[in-house]
Protein backbone atom coordinates (compact mmCIF):
# COMPACT_ATOMS: atom_id res chain seq x y z
CA UNK A 1 0.00 0.00 0.00
CA UNK A 2 1.61 3.51 -0.78
CA UNK A 3 1.36 5.99 1.03
CA UNK A 4 -1.41 8.30 -0.51
CA UNK A 5 -3.86 5.28 -0.38
CA UNK A 6 -2.66 5.05 3.88
CA UNK A 7 -3.11 8.94 4.53
CA UNK A 8 -5.92 9.41 2.65
CA UNK A 9 -7.77 12.29 3.27
CA UNK A 10 -4.85 12.90 5.50
CA UNK A 11 -4.99 16.85 5.09
CA UNK A 12 -8.38 18.33 4.77
CA UNK A 13 -9.95 22.02 4.77
CA UNK A 14 -10.31 23.57 8.31
CA UNK A 15 -13.45 22.69 9.36
CA UNK A 16 -16.51 25.36 9.59
CA UNK A 17 -15.22 27.42 13.01
CA UNK A 18 -18.11 26.06 15.74
CA UNK A 19 -17.35 27.87 19.37
CA UNK A 20 -19.14 25.54 21.96
CA UNK A 21 -19.68 26.79 25.03
CA UNK A 22 -21.56 25.73 27.98
CA UNK A 23 -24.65 26.44 27.28
CA UNK A 24 -24.56 24.44 24.27
CA UNK A 25 -24.52 21.65 26.91
CA UNK A 26 -27.33 20.79 29.11
CA UNK A 27 -26.59 21.75 32.94
CA UNK A 28 -27.76 20.18 35.66
CA UNK A 29 -26.08 17.81 38.36
CA UNK A 30 -24.68 14.38 37.76
CA UNK A 31 -25.66 11.52 39.65
CA UNK A 32 -23.45 8.33 40.09
CA UNK A 33 -23.81 5.83 37.56
CA UNK A 34 -26.44 2.92 38.18
CA UNK A 35 -27.12 -0.88 36.95
CA UNK A 36 -30.80 -0.50 36.00
CA UNK A 37 -31.60 -3.15 33.99
CA UNK A 38 -35.52 -4.52 33.47
CA UNK A 39 -36.28 -7.13 35.72
CA UNK A 40 -35.60 -10.05 34.84
CA UNK A 41 -34.18 -9.09 31.63
CA UNK A 42 -30.79 -9.68 30.15
CA UNK A 43 -28.40 -6.64 29.77
CA UNK A 44 -27.86 -5.46 26.29
CA UNK A 45 -25.38 -3.43 27.19
CA UNK A 46 -22.55 -3.36 29.16
CA UNK A 47 -22.06 0.43 29.90
CA UNK A 48 -24.41 3.02 28.71
CA UNK A 49 -23.04 7.05 28.79
CA UNK A 50 -26.24 8.90 28.44
CA UNK A 51 -27.08 12.26 27.96
CA UNK A 52 -23.42 14.06 26.72
CA UNK A 53 -22.65 16.08 24.24
CA UNK A 54 -21.20 13.89 21.66
CA UNK A 55 -18.47 15.30 19.08
CA UNK A 56 -17.97 12.79 16.74
CA UNK A 57 -16.57 14.69 13.60
CA UNK A 58 -16.31 11.76 11.63
CA UNK A 59 -19.66 10.84 11.72
CA UNK A 60 -20.76 14.99 11.84
CA UNK A 61 -22.06 14.28 15.23
CA UNK A 62 -21.94 17.45 17.57
CA UNK A 63 -25.43 17.00 19.79
CA UNK A 64 -26.47 15.37 22.83
CA UNK A 65 -26.52 11.64 22.46
CA UNK A 66 -26.30 8.49 24.38
CA UNK A 67 -23.39 5.87 23.46
CA UNK A 68 -24.25 2.33 24.48
CA UNK A 69 -21.10 -0.31 24.65
CA UNK A 70 -20.89 -4.16 24.18
CA UNK A 71 -17.98 -6.46 24.49
CA UNK A 72 -15.48 -3.61 23.94
CA UNK A 73 -17.21 -2.23 20.75
CA UNK A 74 -19.46 0.52 20.33
CA UNK A 75 -22.89 -0.78 19.85
CA UNK A 76 -24.91 1.99 19.89
CA UNK A 77 -25.15 5.51 18.90
CA UNK A 78 -28.90 7.99 19.61
CA UNK A 79 -30.73 10.96 20.69
CA UNK A 80 -31.85 7.87 23.44
CA UNK A 81 -31.52 4.64 24.70
CA UNK A 82 -33.17 3.21 27.11
CA UNK A 83 -30.82 2.42 30.87
CA UNK A 84 -32.59 -0.74 31.49
CA UNK A 85 -31.45 -1.87 28.61
CA UNK A 86 -27.56 -1.06 30.21
CA UNK A 87 -25.61 -2.89 33.36
CA UNK A 88 -24.63 0.32 34.10
CA UNK A 89 -24.67 4.00 32.79
CA UNK A 90 -23.11 7.25 33.55
CA UNK A 91 -24.64 10.07 33.70
CA UNK A 92 -22.56 13.02 31.14
CA UNK A 93 -25.25 15.45 31.15
CA UNK A 94 -23.23 18.71 31.18
CA UNK A 95 -20.62 17.32 29.89
CA UNK A 96 -18.73 16.38 26.31
CA UNK A 97 -18.36 12.91 24.41
CA UNK A 98 -15.40 12.15 22.25
CA UNK A 99 -13.74 9.41 20.64
CA UNK A 100 -10.39 8.29 22.72
CA UNK A 101 -7.84 11.13 21.70
CA UNK A 102 -4.49 10.13 19.42
CA UNK A 103 -1.59 11.68 20.84
CA UNK A 104 0.61 11.63 17.62
CA UNK A 105 3.95 12.21 19.09
CA UNK A 106 5.11 10.94 22.12
CA UNK A 107 8.02 9.47 24.15
CA UNK A 108 7.30 6.35 26.01
CA UNK A 109 10.16 4.00 25.61
CA UNK A 110 11.53 4.29 29.12
CA UNK A 111 13.71 2.11 30.64
CA UNK A 112 17.73 2.62 32.58
CA UNK A 113 19.45 4.56 29.85
CA UNK A 114 20.48 8.11 29.77
CA UNK A 115 18.09 9.12 26.85
CA UNK A 116 14.90 8.54 24.92
CA UNK A 117 15.80 4.54 23.60
CA UNK A 118 15.01 2.49 26.39
CA UNK A 119 16.23 5.70 29.00
CA UNK A 120 14.55 7.97 32.26
CA UNK A 121 13.40 10.83 29.83
CA UNK A 122 10.34 8.33 28.67
CA UNK A 123 7.17 7.85 30.43
CA UNK A 124 5.34 4.43 30.77
CA UNK A 125 2.49 5.10 28.78
CA UNK A 126 -0.81 4.20 31.00
CA UNK A 127 0.18 6.30 34.26
CA UNK A 128 -0.12 10.00 31.75
CA UNK A 129 -2.40 8.73 28.73
CA UNK A 130 -5.45 8.09 30.32
CA UNK A 131 -5.95 10.90 32.79
CA UNK A 132 -5.99 13.15 29.32
CA UNK A 133 -8.40 10.90 27.78
CA UNK A 134 -5.90 9.31 25.67
CA UNK A 135 -6.32 6.03 24.65
CA UNK A 136 -3.85 5.70 21.51
CA UNK A 137 -0.42 6.90 21.90
CA UNK A 138 2.32 6.84 19.13
CA UNK A 139 5.58 7.02 20.23
CA UNK A 140 7.66 8.83 17.80
CA UNK A 141 11.43 7.26 17.31
CA UNK A 142 12.12 6.54 20.66
CA UNK A 143 13.22 3.28 18.55
CA UNK A 144 15.05 2.15 15.67
CA UNK A 145 15.31 -0.63 13.76
CA UNK A 146 17.75 -2.03 16.13
CA UNK A 147 15.92 -1.96 19.50
CA UNK A 148 12.50 -1.91 18.31
CA UNK A 149 11.41 -5.34 19.36
CA UNK A 150 13.05 -4.48 22.71
CA UNK A 151 10.46 -1.60 23.04
CA UNK A 152 7.55 -3.87 21.76
CA UNK A 153 8.03 -6.33 24.12
CA UNK A 154 8.94 -3.70 27.53
CA UNK A 155 6.20 -1.45 26.67
CA UNK A 156 4.31 -1.97 23.50
CA UNK A 157 2.73 -5.50 24.36
CA UNK A 158 2.28 -4.75 27.96
CA UNK A 159 0.37 -1.36 27.93
CA UNK A 160 -3.14 -0.98 28.09
CA UNK A 161 -2.48 2.16 25.96
CA UNK A 162 -2.98 1.34 22.56
CA UNK A 163 0.56 2.46 21.55
CA UNK A 164 2.00 2.85 18.05
CA UNK A 165 5.30 3.87 16.86
CA UNK A 166 7.14 5.81 14.38
CA UNK A 167 10.42 4.19 13.88
CA UNK A 168 13.80 6.30 13.60
CA UNK A 169 15.79 6.12 11.16
CA UNK A 170 18.53 6.01 13.59
CA UNK A 171 19.04 2.39 13.93
CA UNK A 172 19.66 2.69 17.74
CA UNK A 173 16.86 5.25 17.76
CA UNK A 174 16.83 8.20 20.41
CA UNK A 175 19.95 7.48 22.40
CA UNK A 176 21.31 10.95 22.37
CA UNK A 177 24.36 12.50 21.66
CA UNK A 178 26.49 11.03 18.99
CA UNK A 179 24.51 8.11 18.75
CA UNK A 180 21.72 10.14 16.49
CA UNK A 181 24.46 12.18 14.69
CA UNK A 182 25.85 9.31 12.96
CA UNK A 183 24.95 8.76 9.23
CA UNK A 184 26.40 5.27 8.82
CA UNK A 185 23.50 4.06 11.44
CA UNK A 186 20.98 5.86 9.29
CA UNK A 187 19.93 2.96 6.53
CA UNK A 188 16.37 3.08 4.62
CA UNK A 189 16.65 -0.54 4.15
CA UNK A 190 16.35 -2.10 7.87
CA UNK A 191 13.80 0.65 8.76
CA UNK A 192 11.97 -0.24 5.91
CA UNK A 193 12.39 -3.61 7.11
CA UNK A 194 10.81 -3.56 10.31
CA UNK A 195 8.06 -1.53 9.75
CA UNK A 196 6.56 -3.97 6.92
CA UNK A 197 7.54 -6.31 9.59
CA UNK A 198 5.23 -5.11 12.00
CA UNK A 199 2.32 -3.34 9.92
CA UNK A 200 -0.51 -3.31 12.94
CA UNK A 201 1.91 -1.22 15.07
CA UNK A 202 4.68 1.39 12.82
CA UNK A 203 2.66 4.17 11.26
CA UNK A 204 6.08 5.92 10.06
CA UNK A 205 9.84 6.39 9.87
CA UNK A 206 11.17 9.50 12.03
CA UNK A 207 13.96 11.84 11.49
CA UNK A 208 15.23 14.37 14.76
CA UNK A 209 17.87 16.26 16.57
CA UNK A 210 20.11 15.69 13.66
CA UNK A 211 22.53 19.18 13.83
CA UNK A 212 24.40 18.45 10.42
CA UNK A 213 24.37 20.50 7.11
CA UNK A 214 23.37 17.69 5.29
CA UNK A 215 19.94 16.49 3.88
CA UNK A 216 20.86 12.47 4.67
CA UNK A 217 18.78 11.78 7.25
CA UNK A 218 15.42 13.45 5.67
CA UNK A 219 16.23 11.40 2.30
CA UNK A 220 16.85 8.11 3.95
CA UNK A 221 13.47 8.58 6.15
CA UNK A 222 11.21 9.44 2.89
CA UNK A 223 12.97 6.63 1.40
CA UNK A 224 12.28 4.15 4.17
CA UNK A 225 8.84 5.43 3.87
CA UNK A 226 8.23 5.12 -0.16
CA UNK A 227 9.82 1.19 0.30
CA UNK A 228 7.07 0.54 3.02
CA UNK A 229 4.14 2.67 2.20
CA UNK A 230 3.99 4.74 5.42
CA UNK A 231 4.45 8.47 6.18
CA UNK A 232 7.29 10.38 7.84
CA UNK A 233 7.67 12.68 10.42
CA UNK A 234 10.36 15.36 10.91
CA UNK A 235 11.58 16.96 13.87
CA UNK A 236 13.88 19.02 12.26
CA UNK A 237 16.85 19.52 14.60
CA UNK A 238 19.34 22.32 14.58
CA UNK A 239 18.50 25.51 12.17
CA UNK A 240 21.19 24.93 9.20
CA UNK A 241 20.93 27.28 6.57
CA UNK A 242 22.17 24.47 4.52
CA UNK A 243 18.91 22.99 4.93
CA UNK A 244 16.16 25.73 4.66
CA UNK A 245 12.20 24.99 5.86
CA UNK A 246 11.07 25.68 3.25
CA UNK A 247 13.07 23.34 1.03
CA UNK A 248 11.97 20.48 3.30
CA UNK A 249 7.79 21.12 3.27
CA UNK A 250 8.15 21.92 -0.58
CA UNK A 251 10.84 19.46 -2.02
CA UNK A 252 11.87 17.00 0.13
CA UNK A 253 8.35 15.65 2.16
CA UNK A 254 5.58 14.44 0.50
CA UNK A 255 1.75 14.76 0.77
CA UNK A 256 0.83 13.01 3.58
CA UNK A 257 3.95 13.33 5.54
CA UNK A 258 4.43 15.35 8.98
CA UNK A 259 6.21 18.67 9.84
CA UNK A 260 5.72 18.27 13.90
CA UNK A 261 6.72 21.27 16.25
CA UNK A 262 4.86 23.60 13.80
CA UNK A 263 5.11 26.39 16.17
CA UNK A 264 8.11 25.94 17.46
CA UNK A 265 10.15 29.01 16.48
CA UNK A 266 13.54 27.17 16.43
CA UNK A 267 13.76 26.51 12.55
CA UNK A 268 12.04 29.56 11.03
CA UNK A 269 8.80 29.10 11.01
CA UNK A 270 8.41 32.85 11.73
CA UNK A 271 9.77 35.34 9.67
CA UNK A 272 11.55 38.62 10.70
CA UNK A 273 8.37 40.30 9.55
CA UNK A 274 6.27 38.75 12.39
CA UNK A 275 4.80 36.44 9.68
CA UNK A 276 4.90 33.17 9.48
CA UNK A 277 7.23 31.72 6.70
CA UNK A 278 5.65 31.27 3.11
CA UNK A 279 7.35 28.04 3.18
CA UNK A 280 4.89 26.96 5.86
CA UNK A 281 1.59 28.02 3.65
CA UNK A 282 3.32 26.07 0.51
CA UNK A 283 4.03 23.35 2.25
CA UNK A 284 0.05 22.95 3.46
CA UNK A 285 -0.82 23.89 -0.18
CA UNK A 286 1.19 20.70 -1.01
CA UNK A 287 0.03 18.04 1.01
CA UNK A 288 2.41 18.43 4.40
CA UNK A 289 1.18 17.58 7.45
CA UNK A 290 1.20 20.50 10.37
CA UNK A 291 1.37 18.88 13.74
CA UNK A 292 1.88 20.59 17.34
CA UNK A 293 4.33 18.54 19.28
CA UNK A 294 4.32 20.98 21.95
CA UNK A 295 7.29 19.46 23.91
CA UNK A 296 9.73 20.89 26.31
CA UNK A 297 11.04 23.32 24.34
CA UNK A 298 8.92 23.44 20.35
CA UNK A 299 5.87 25.65 21.58
CA UNK A 300 6.18 29.22 21.48
CA UNK A 301 3.51 32.01 21.64
CA UNK A 302 5.68 34.07 19.73
CA UNK A 303 4.92 31.73 17.11
CA UNK A 304 1.15 30.22 17.76
CA UNK A 305 -0.21 33.42 18.31
CA UNK A 306 0.35 35.17 14.96
CA UNK A 307 0.46 31.82 13.06
CA UNK A 308 -3.11 31.02 14.41
CA UNK A 309 -3.70 34.81 13.43
CA UNK A 310 -3.40 34.14 9.88
CA UNK A 311 -5.70 31.06 10.51
CA UNK A 312 -3.15 28.87 10.16
CA UNK A 313 -4.13 26.01 12.65
CA UNK A 314 -2.53 22.78 13.22
CA UNK A 315 -3.99 19.66 11.70
CA UNK A 316 -2.91 17.56 14.68
CA UNK A 317 -2.69 18.33 18.52
CA UNK A 318 0.37 16.54 20.09
CA UNK A 319 1.95 16.70 23.09
CA UNK A 320 5.68 15.43 22.57
CA UNK A 321 5.01 13.52 25.89
CA UNK A 322 8.18 13.09 28.23
CA UNK A 323 9.35 13.66 31.75
CA UNK A 324 11.03 17.14 31.16
CA UNK A 325 7.70 18.08 29.15
CA UNK A 326 5.25 17.14 31.35
CA UNK A 327 6.40 18.75 34.39
CA UNK A 328 6.79 22.06 32.25
CA UNK A 329 5.01 24.42 30.00
CA UNK A 330 2.73 21.42 28.02
CA UNK A 331 1.53 19.02 31.34
CA UNK A 332 -0.59 16.43 29.11
CA UNK A 333 -2.96 16.81 25.98
CA UNK A 334 -6.17 18.63 27.27
CA UNK A 335 -3.99 21.65 28.48
CA UNK A 336 -2.14 21.42 25.26
CA UNK A 337 -5.82 21.34 23.67
CA UNK A 338 -7.00 24.13 26.26
CA UNK A 339 -4.03 26.33 24.66
CA UNK A 340 -5.57 25.90 21.00
CA UNK A 341 -9.02 27.10 22.15
CA UNK A 342 -7.72 29.71 23.85
CA UNK A 343 -5.88 31.13 20.52
CA UNK A 344 -9.40 30.34 19.14
CA UNK A 345 -9.46 27.41 18.08
CA UNK A 346 -12.84 26.51 17.86
CA UNK A 347 -14.15 22.97 20.18
CA UNK A 348 -15.11 21.16 17.42
CA UNK A 349 -11.99 21.37 15.62
CA UNK A 350 -9.75 21.13 18.48
CA UNK A 351 -11.42 17.83 19.06
CA UNK A 352 -10.77 17.01 15.52
CA UNK A 353 -7.23 17.00 15.64
CA UNK A 354 -7.09 14.89 18.55
CA UNK A 355 -9.20 12.15 17.15
CA UNK A 356 -10.17 12.18 13.63
CA UNK A 357 -7.56 13.44 12.03
CA UNK A 358 -4.65 11.85 13.67
CA UNK A 359 -6.64 8.59 12.40
CA UNK A 360 -6.27 9.20 8.94
CA UNK A 361 -2.77 10.27 8.83
CA UNK A 362 -1.64 7.21 10.84
CA UNK A 363 -3.40 5.41 8.47
CA UNK A 364 -5.78 3.68 11.48
CA UNK A 365 -9.31 4.57 10.33
CA UNK A 366 -10.75 2.36 12.61
CA UNK A 367 -9.85 4.90 15.37
CA UNK A 368 -11.28 8.47 16.10
CA UNK A 369 -14.84 7.92 15.90
CA UNK A 370 -17.84 5.94 17.85
CA UNK A 371 -19.19 4.64 14.94
CA UNK A 372 -21.29 1.23 15.62
CA UNK A 373 -18.14 -1.82 15.66
CA UNK A 374 -15.46 0.62 16.38
CA UNK A 375 -13.58 0.26 19.38
CA UNK A 376 -15.32 1.45 22.23
CA UNK A 377 -12.23 4.05 23.29
CA UNK A 378 -13.86 7.02 24.72
CA UNK A 379 -13.51 10.62 27.04
CA UNK A 380 -15.79 12.45 28.69
CA UNK A 381 -14.66 15.89 29.49
CA UNK A 382 -16.06 19.37 31.14
CA UNK A 383 -15.14 22.22 30.24
CA UNK A 384 -14.43 24.25 33.00
CA UNK A 385 -14.71 28.31 33.14
CA UNK A 386 -12.90 30.61 34.94
CA UNK A 387 -9.73 32.12 34.95
CA UNK A 388 -6.45 29.46 33.73
CA UNK A 389 -2.49 30.37 32.92
CA UNK A 390 -1.10 28.81 29.73
CA UNK A 391 2.34 28.67 29.90
CA UNK A 392 4.63 27.63 26.32
CA UNK A 393 7.80 26.02 26.22
CA UNK A 394 9.57 29.27 27.47
CA UNK A 395 7.86 30.50 29.70
CA UNK A 396 5.71 33.12 28.76
CA UNK A 397 2.14 32.93 29.91
CA UNK A 398 -1.29 33.76 28.60
CA UNK A 399 -4.52 33.49 30.71
CA UNK A 400 -7.46 31.63 29.39
CA UNK A 401 -11.42 31.49 30.61
CA UNK A 402 -11.60 27.83 29.76
CA UNK A 403 -9.88 24.41 30.19
CA UNK A 404 -10.72 21.38 29.42
CA UNK A 405 -10.81 18.69 31.91
CA UNK A 406 -10.67 14.78 31.85
CA UNK A 407 -13.54 13.03 33.71
CA UNK A 408 -13.45 9.76 32.44
CA UNK A 409 -11.67 7.26 30.04
CA UNK A 410 -13.20 4.11 28.63
CA UNK A 411 -10.34 1.87 26.95
CA UNK A 412 -11.53 -0.89 25.10
CA UNK A 413 -14.92 -0.74 26.84
CA UNK A 414 -13.10 -1.03 30.15
CA UNK A 415 -13.17 2.27 32.34
CA UNK A 416 -9.81 2.92 32.93
CA UNK A 417 -9.76 6.41 34.20
CA UNK A 418 -12.22 8.08 36.44
CA UNK A 419 -11.79 11.49 38.19
CA UNK A 420 -14.62 12.31 39.83
CA UNK A 421 -16.46 8.43 40.10
CA UNK A 422 -18.96 8.97 37.30
CA UNK A 423 -18.67 5.23 36.71
CA UNK A 424 -18.77 4.19 40.40
CA UNK A 425 -21.61 2.91 42.60
CA UNK A 426 -22.83 5.21 45.15
CA UNK A 427 -21.63 4.09 48.99
CA UNK A 428 -24.44 4.10 51.51
CA UNK A 429 -23.96 2.29 55.07
CA UNK A 430 -24.29 -1.43 54.61
CA UNK A 431 -22.93 -1.27 50.90
CA UNK A 432 -19.81 -2.80 52.23
CA UNK A 433 -16.44 -2.90 50.25
CA UNK A 434 -17.59 -4.58 47.09
CA UNK A 435 -15.99 -7.49 45.23
CA UNK A 436 -13.40 -5.37 43.74
CA UNK A 437 -10.11 -7.13 42.85
CA UNK A 438 -6.74 -5.66 43.50
CA UNK A 439 -7.45 -3.08 46.17
CA UNK A 440 -3.41 -2.26 47.42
Amino acid sequence: MNLRSRAGRAVIPALVSLVLGASSVAAGTVPAASASTAQGREPQYDLLISRGHVIDVKNGIDAVRDVAVKDGKIAKVDRHIDAREAERTVDAAGRYVTPGLIDMHTHLFTGPEDAYANGFLGVAPDGFTFRSGVTTAVDTGSSGASNFAEFKKNIIDRSKTRVLAFLNIVGKGMGGGDVEQDLNDMRAGPAAEVAQQNPDVVVGIKTAHYEGPEWDPVERSVEAGEKAGIPVMVDFGSNRPERPLAELLTEKLRPGDIYTHAYSGLRGELGEDGKLNPGMWAGRKRGVVFDVGHGGGSFAWEVAVPGMKEGFLPDTISTDLHIDSMNAGMKDMANVMSKLLTLGMPLKDVMAASTWRPAQVLGHEELGHLSVGAPADIAVFSLEKGRFGFVDSFGFRIDGKQKLLCELTIRGGEVVWDLNGLSAQVWKPGSGQGDSPDQH
